[in-house]
């Protein structure tokens, strides 16, 4: 790795072309309209948090009423970061979201770390533990008194990954078709189990929306909101891949808007939903809270929920991979991860390599028997590193007030999130410091390696080997920079 930056390219293509022709460009290509962009964002989102553990916002709220005003808030509050990323992602139109705006504003050791983290534990670790459930869930019909075999799980999520590897190389219209089919499976689950609480409230189960036996602890109240705010994590997804995205400046606001919107207002009735069939203590107990509601009322028919509940992972999975992909090359393109990560396939026009690394860490991941503690460990510095990026908005206002602004926020939106993520990080800092720390000392890792393997120079003979390692890649992967091509 060096540190040298490499030019992003972002030129137009034909319409439905499926293969570079001669003499094109090679480079990431404006593929997906606004529809795309829509279905990555709720794709991203929704994943098995809701059909799983809204257990978790109620066990730290203490009663229904709190636990809805958590989701309702926890909603706006996403819908004020992703306003505030509207104008950073149309004012800084490179993939890589706030990796590349933290880059452009405070420098490369700060991305870096967010990008050592981001791309080493948190998204790969991310991508199997859905990868897992997905297995778990697809296997549930057939192991419906037991549980499913550990060996089983970790083989299907591996085909998992390794099938969505596949459409993610072939073809960026593929990986969003895909994204598309799955997002709207997991939308029509959700609808089923809305209508279903619609007909229930319409039959007077309202007993247990109360806030009787809300928790006092103040600091158990927050660490609600920090569960809420992960159920909304994906709303900035779509800013990895900007550069595919067609008409920027206009579709990527709408998109943000209608997706978060949407998320919220699905989320909150969903978990009406539930409270209409099930008491807090059935909750509280219910390893699936979907999966329990469907036996109470669906019958023979039960057997679709875990179904669904799949579909929703795969499409996460595949979420996780369209985007994570576009921060590896977005790092490359930086000079801070291997050249061979900024490579396009040349026939594709997908970003294989960085595709390929990041299914082979999380395939990786998948012979580790802990990677939920992992995740819990680092799991702070997501709202750190989106809290730093937010930061961008103001401080670029101050220092490049020259900059083409499409979108302009008003300062007191960032201002407020800004604060609201100090308090997000802070308080699990002091609720549970002994995890906070081993987190901290994890992200404290990037420190050595950014300056051991990127701002020290290296000897010639180290360049000329990973020169010939770069070299011998490309040519087994038939892919090159994004500028250019030679006629191959």
């Amino acid at each position: 790795m060096t540190e040298e930056k490499r030019d992003y390219q972002e030129v137009p293509t034909k319409e439905g072309d499926e293969v570079k022709a001669e003499g094109e460009v090679v480079g990431l290509k404006p593929k997906m309209t606004l529809f795309n962009g829509i279905t990555v964002i709720v794709g991203s989102i929704i994943g098995s948090g809701i059909f799983i553990s809204p257990s978790v916002v109620l066990q730290n709220t203490g009663s229904v009423g709190m636990s809805l005003v958590v989701w309702i808030v926890s909603g706006l509050f996403s819908m004020v970061g992703a306003y505030c990323y509207a104008e950073l992602g149309c004012m800084i139109q490179k993939t890589g979201a706030d990796y590349a705006y933290i880059m452009v504003t405070f420098g490369p050791l700060l991305a870096f770390m967010r990008l050592w983290v981001e791309c080493i534990i948190v998204r790969p670790c991310s991508q199997t533990i859905v990868a897992l459930t997905f297995s778990i869930y697809i296997m549930k019909p057939f192991f419906p008194d037991c549980g499913t075999p550990d060996s089983a799980e970790r083989l299907l999520a591996a085909v998992c990954i390794l099938v969505l590897t596949f459409v993610n190389c072939w073809n960026v219209k593929w990986a969003t078709r895909v994204q598309d089919i799955f997002t709207g499976a997991k939308l029509f689950a959700l609808a089923v189990i809305i209508i279903t609480g619609f007909v229930q409230l319409g039959r007077g189960q309202t007993q247990h929306f109360t806030f009787d036996n809300t928790e006092p602890d103040f600091t158990k109240i927050a660490l609600s909101f920090y569960s809420g705010l992960f159920a909304y994590n994906g709303w900035n997804y779509l800013n990895f891949v900007i550069e595919e995205l067609k008409e920027p400046v206009k579709n990527l606001p709408k998109a943000i808007y209608i997706s978060i919107s949407l998320v919220t207002i699905v989320y909150v009735l969903a978990n009406i939903a539930f409270y209409t069939t099930l008491s807090p203590y059935e909750v509280l107990g219910s390893e699936a809270v979907a999966v329990t509601f469907a036996s109470r009322l669906y019958g023979s028919m039960a057997w679709i929920m875990p179904f669904f509940v799949a579909c929703s992972t795969f499409g996460a999975v595949n979420g996780v991979l369209l985007t994570s992909s576009r921060l590896f090359y977005a790092g490359a393109m930086e000079g801070q991860m291997p050249e061979i990560l900024t490579m396009i396939q040349v026939k594709r026009m997908t970003p294989a390599p960085a595709v390929l690394f990041m299914s082979f860490l999380s395939l990786m991941y998948l012979g580790s028997s802990n990677i939920s503690a992992l995740i819990s460990y680092v799991g702070f510095a997501t709202w750190l590193s989106i809290g730093i990026a937010v930061l961008c908005v103001p401080w670029l206002r101050w220092k490049a007030p020259e900059l083409a602004r499409p979108i302009k926020v008003h300062l007191i939106w960032p201002i407020l999130y800004i604060i609201a993520t100090i308090f997000i990080t802070v308080v699990p800092m002091y609720a549970a410091p002994i995890e906070t720390g081993i987190g901290v000392g994890i992200i404290s890792t990037g420190i050595p390696v950014y300056l051991l393997f990127i701002k020290l120079r290296k000897p010639q003979w180290v360049k000329e080997f990973l020169r010939k390692v770069n070299r011998l890649l490309q040519k087994l992967m038939m892919v090159c920079q994004p500028e250019k091509a030679a006629k191959l």
